[in-house]
């Protein structure tokens, strides 16, 4: 079976991984999917990743973030661009998300990155998903 959408996946997986207080998930990996990560681990929303070898794949674990008493980091974790509908922004099209509370994962020539960075940087490019 082949997967139209990794990037939703991985952002579902989190999500469903929350909801049940999970410490950590494995995924499937891929540059994508490592860059996606990287920068939730930048940004303080996951605590680490380490990449895995099972069977001859390659896993991502990714260990999830809690509060000091539990609580949620991350409340909403939603996609934008999907492979029916591309949403690319310009630097100057990028806002902050929640008045800077939240991030925007933005897929650039640099790289994936976070809405921040690519303000620093001045490069735009394709918005991956809105975390808050």
């Amino acid at each position: 079976m082949s997967m139209t959408d990794p990037v939703a996946d991985l952002l579902t997986r989190i999500r469903n991984a929350l909801s049940v207080r999970k410490d950590f998930i494995d995924v499937p990996t891929s540059k994508l999917k490592r860059g996606v990560a990287e920068v939730l681990k930048r940004e303080g929303y996951v605590t680490d990743i380490k990449a895995l070898d099972v069977e001859g794949k390659g896993f991502l674990r990714i260990y999830l973030k809690y509060g000091p008493e539990g609580e949620d980091i991350i409340v909403s974790i939603q996609r934008v661009s999907r492979p029916g509908r591309r949403v690319y922004k310009s630097c100057d099209g990028l806002k902050p998300i929640l008045r800077g509370i939240g991030i925007s994962v933005v897929s650039t020539p640099q790289g994936v990155l976070s809405d921040i960075e690519c303000r620093e940087r001045n490069v735009g490019g394709e918005v991956l998903a809105e975390i808050y």
